[in-house]
């Protein structure tokens, strides 16, 4: 029995590559705004953290994180700043 697997047409491409790091700088920007949102300060810092992780499971775990934390360094698993 053979196995199929499933690829859109872009897969191993350039094409993907964008769509992954679109996909990063969202949630990325999200994870930022929802700190903002719920008026937690935001360092630099932080920023630069957030802006440069390019792992989207981490990114995951940061804005589910995002909603509950007191501080932003919290996001990372730290419990004053990052």
């Amino acid at each position: 029995m053979s196995t199929y697997t499933l690829r859109f047409p872009g897969s191993g491409t350039i094409i993907e590559e964008a769509i992954l790091k679109g996909r990063e700088d969202c949630r990325g920007e999200d994870i930022l705004r929802v700190l903002r949102v719920r008026g937690i300060e935001v360092s630099d810092a932080v920023r630069e953290r957030v802006g440069s992780c390019d792992d989207l499971e981490v990114l995951g775990t940061w804005l589910d994180r995002a909603v509950t934390v007191g501080s932003a360094g919290e996001l990372f698993g730290e419990p004053d700043g990052a």
